[in-house]
């Protein structure tokens, strides 16, 4: 085995499964606090990509553009949550899939009038256009190193700011009893609210990181959605620390098998069916390996203690 390639894929697994948390992590929010199912998070996923590139050609600056950005997304999770979403939470979870689903399209055809139908490429800074040595045969692309450090940030404040925060203690309180925290005075409706906008925040980060490396799209937001909500379903609704450990999980699992699975399958079978075949056993894989966790856990690997 190469194991120069198999550590270079395993950070690129690690590079994915960061960027699935930070979309993940807002949607087990959202999902599991809320109980708001919210299938236009990826679509916040893309603005943020877009109003990142924007601001980026606007301002010759990638790093501004993310600090202005930041604001500009969590405002618009915030608007959501007030025009879309309250009126909502009263309604059975068919209501929230028609209503964030219409999100799409509205969002989108915003998104395609504003920039129009073709990507928008970000350049990568020359500062974080560069490599880095780890050994004499590995070299690891600087912008990807970020990437990970900046998951694992979001990672560590986001269950910092959970567990050890007072904002975190009401939102913990408020999703296990939501009608008990309003009477105790705390005004749950602005409480959502920020839950909300901060999960936006988070979806939007992601598309700021993985916009330079593919390019602000439209519907690059349909195609992570349904990742992430298999990452909350694996990790268990509601709980950052599961979306976490399920989107690492998920992340290596989807980049090795994509790496190495023809190889293991040219052992017991002919070349070409190897070939043939590994591809799609390997887009199956993160769909297999949830089948077989929710068979032994059925609330997925760490379901939060208070639902």
């Amino acid at each position: 085995m190469d194991y120069t390639l198999l550590l270079i894929q395993v950070l690129n697994g690690l590079q994915l499964g960061v960027l699935l948390f930070l979309v993940a992590s807002g949607l087990t929010l959202i999902f599991g606090i809320l109980d708001f199912v919210n299938l236009a998070h990826g679509s916040i996923y893309m603005l943020g990509a877009f109003i990142c590139a924007s601001l980026t050609y606007a301002l010759d600056s990638y790093l501004f553009a993310v600090i202005l950005s930041l604001p500009i997304i969590a405002i618009i999770g915030y608007v959501f949550e007030i025009f879309l979403a309250r009126p909502l939470y009263a309604r059975d979870h068919l209501d929230h899939v028609l209503g964030t689903f219409g999100a799409i399209l509205v969002i989108d055809t915003i998104a395609h009038l504003i920039w129009g139908p073709a990507g928008i490429a970000i350049p990568i800074p020359n500062y974080l256009d560069g490599q880095i040595m780890i050994s004499e045969n590995i070299e690891i692309p600087t912008f990807r190193l970020l990437i990970i450090v900046v998951g694992l940030i979001a990672a560590f404040g986001l269950l910092w700011l959970v567990n050890f925060t007072k904002l975190g203690m009401l939102i913990r309180a408020g999703a296990s009893n939501r009608t008990m925290v309003a009477a105790l005075g705390i005004d749950i409706r602005t409480l959502f609210a920020i839950v909300f906008a901060i999960g936006a925040t988070l979806a939007g980060i992601a598309g700021m990181l993985i916009a330079p490396i593919t390019e602000a799209s439209l519907g690059m937001g349909n195609n992570i959605i349904i990742t992430a909500f298999v990452v909350i379903i694996v990790g268990g609704i509601g709980s950052v620390k599961g979306a976490f450990v399920a989107a690492l999980l998920i992340g290596l699992i989807d980049t090795l098998g994509r790496s190495f699975l023809d190889d293991l399958f040219k052992v017991f079978m002919s070349t070409a069916a190897a070939e043939n075949s590994a591809p799609a056993i390997s887009s199956m894989s993160i769909y297999l390996m949830m089948a077989l966790i929710l068979s032994f856990k059925p609330k997925g690997l760490f379901p939060p203690r208070l639902r």
